[in-house]
């Protein structure tokens, strides 16, 4: 990245945290809840596949795949039942060849994707992410399998799925965190907070699968303009907060601004259809008026209702 680029130059080191009232109901946010042991299932030595629920209903959910065809759909009568308006009652098949797994779309209303690409019928392989309605699915396989499992539901403790970003856990963490190693040592800390504008229209036109694609074109976005040692995070259904230690309040309008340009100027593709959103942004500084990392947050909150309803698409704080 261009280090004259203001968005790379307004940055320090950013993570990720939980808002401290949600307003959406995240199932993701359910795995921050429990511990690791929670998700532990007995497998035996002999699995050697299986399919591990990531994002959606059953968040967690590991069902060992073997030589029997393997059915995923609404239908309780399904191998793994999905009770989502978006998954098709008989969705799509899983099934053994003699060598490897494939899945095959059953004619769904909505398709079945493997790493975003929408298929019909595939060879799978360790590590694919298979994308049914609104849940995503990771297939898993080989025999270190018990400890990829584990490793994989450690990483949905700190991770959104869908985008890809630091979920809210990590982010209230990393708050408190620079906060106290502001308040410490005297140094800038900002906030920016930033929300689609609309977004519950492009859910009503579009669905709510569409709405998952433009979260997660929205990240993709945005997150490559950032330094590596920046992180972005989902704290609400369509609202992402960027944490910015050592970064003053002039830099944290530049960042935002930036951030405003880039959705902005992004096209984004659900079936076949192109179309444009824009961010509201809110923007706050750490300063002697402000007592706790939940103040600041509220701050940048605040920031960002008065972006909302000063006319959306622009930054305020």
């Amino acid at each position: 990245m261009d280090p004259k680029d203001p968005l790379f130059q307004a940055h320090g080191n950013v993570e990720i945290a939980e808002k401290p009232r949600g307003r959406v109901d995240n199932p993701l946010e359910r795995v921050t809840k429990l511990d690791l042991d929670s998700f532990s299932q007995p497998a035996t030595t002999t699995d050697r596949a299986c399919i591990v629920v990531i994002y959606g209903p059953e968040l967690g959910k590991r069902a060992p795949l073997g030589v029997s065809t393997f059915e995923i759909g609404r239908s309780s009568r399904s191998d793994l039942p999905i009770d989502q308006e978006s998954i098709s009652r008989h969705h799509a098949r899983i099934s053994w060849d003699g060598s490897r797994h494939f899945i095959e779309d059953l004619g769904s209303t909505n398709g079945t994707f493997v790493d975003d690409q929408t298929v019909k019928r595939q060879a799978l392989k360790d590590g694919d992410q298979i994308k049914i309605g609104r849940s995503i699915l990771k297939y898993m396989s080989g025999d270190n399998i018990e400890a990829n499992y584990h490793e994989e539901i450690y990483r949905l403790m700190t991770m959104d799925a869908l985008t890809q970003t630091h979920n809210r856990r990590y982010f209230n963490e990393a708050l408190e965190r620079e906060y106290n190693r502001s308040l410490r040592y005297r140094r800038a800390l900002s906030l920016v907070l930033f929300d689609i504008d609309h977004f519950k229209q492009i859910n009503d036109t579009y669905g709510h699968v569409a709405g998952d694609s433009v979260l997660r074109q929205l990240s993709l976005t945005v997150k490559p303009r950032l330094r590596q040692q920046d992180v972005l995070a989902r704290v609400g259904g369509e609202e992402f907060a960027v944490l910015l230690p050592e970064v003053d309040g002039p830099g944290a309008r530049i960042a935002g601004e930036k951030i405003r340009k880039l959705v902005e100027a992004a096209r984004f593709l659900v079936e076949a259809k192109e179309f444009g959103c824009t961010v509201s942004v809110g923007v706050t500084t750490f300063d002697a008026r402000v007592t706790s990392p939940a103040m600041l947050y509220e701050a940048a909150d605040q920031a960002l209702y008065a972006a909302k309803n000063g006319g959306r698409n622009r930054v305020a704080g």
